[in-house]
């Protein structure tokens, strides 16, 4: 797996809004992928985790371990990620980290997007992410169609804070794995944490669960934890 080793500050305001770089051409953002709303998925296997349904969601959060993945083939590609809106509507307003193997290696890169427009892969020299990083996300709805997008990696010390606009439902909230490619690297167990939704814990709001566990390159969700803001997602080839 390609390491990441070049050394980045300490923000000084973490969480100000800072411009975003310009994607990089080298790696996530070669296979020019979108990760969309579950409606545009036809393989059963693209989306796993949770999803919370109703409406007038406004924020949605989680953190997990970035997974040490093992590449089965160049077309693997799959995102931990957390999102307002996607599952039963046609936007989607989401950050996570993709793990991208068209390079024939895993390599992670920070991204956020505002479906339907493109991802914005975040550069990798200025946001390094690696296995076994700390990260946390979340989305904020934020009033008159905005949206606060921020991506933190406490192990290599840099948040990424974002404002955009998009008129959206707001029907959903997701705590998700997803492969818009429909397959899978083999990235074991990922698990994550202090899943909330609107400020309480994802269990409190009845999610759906979503479990991507059929096709050759699969993933199984578990069940939520006692607290409500925990589960896994493990990888598994049948």
């Amino acid at each position: 797996m390609r390491k990441f080793l070049i050394g980045v500050a300490t923000l000084a305001a973490a969480a100000a809004t800072i411009a975003a770089p310009a994607a990089s051409t080298t790696v996530a953002a070669a296979q020019g992928l979108s990760f969309r709303p579950l409606s545009y998925n036809t393989n059963g296997y693209n989306w796993g985790g949770y999803a919370a349904t109703g409406s007038g969601f406004t924020s949605v959060s989680a953190s997990w371990t970035e997974a040490n993945a093992t590449c089965n083939s160049t077309n693997d590609l799959y995102a931990p990620w957390v999102g307002i809106d996607g599952y039963g509507s046609s936007s989607v307003e989401q950050t996570g980290v993709a793990t991208d193997c068209s390079s024939g290696s895993a390599v992670h890169q920070a991204w956020y997007e505002m479906y339907p427009a493109n991802p914005v892969y975040l550069s990798v020299s200025s946001y390094p992410v690696a296995a076994g990083d700390k990260i946390a996300a979340s989305v904020t709805y934020a009033g008159s169609n905005k949206y606060t997008l921020k991506l933190t990696n406490s192990t290599r010390s840099w948040t990424y804070s974002t404002s955009k606009t998009l008129s959206a439902s707001r029907a959903s909230a997701e705590v998700i794995i997803e492969s818009p490619t429909g397959a899978y690297p083999n990235f074991g167990t990922l698990n994550f944490t202090s899943a909330m939704v609107n400020g309480k814990s994802l269990g409190s709001v009845n999610p759906v669960a979503l479990d991507p566990s059929n096709g050759a390159y699969e993933a199984r969700t578990s069940a939520l934890g006692s607290s409500g803001t925990s589960f896994s997602d493990t990888y598994l080839r049948e």
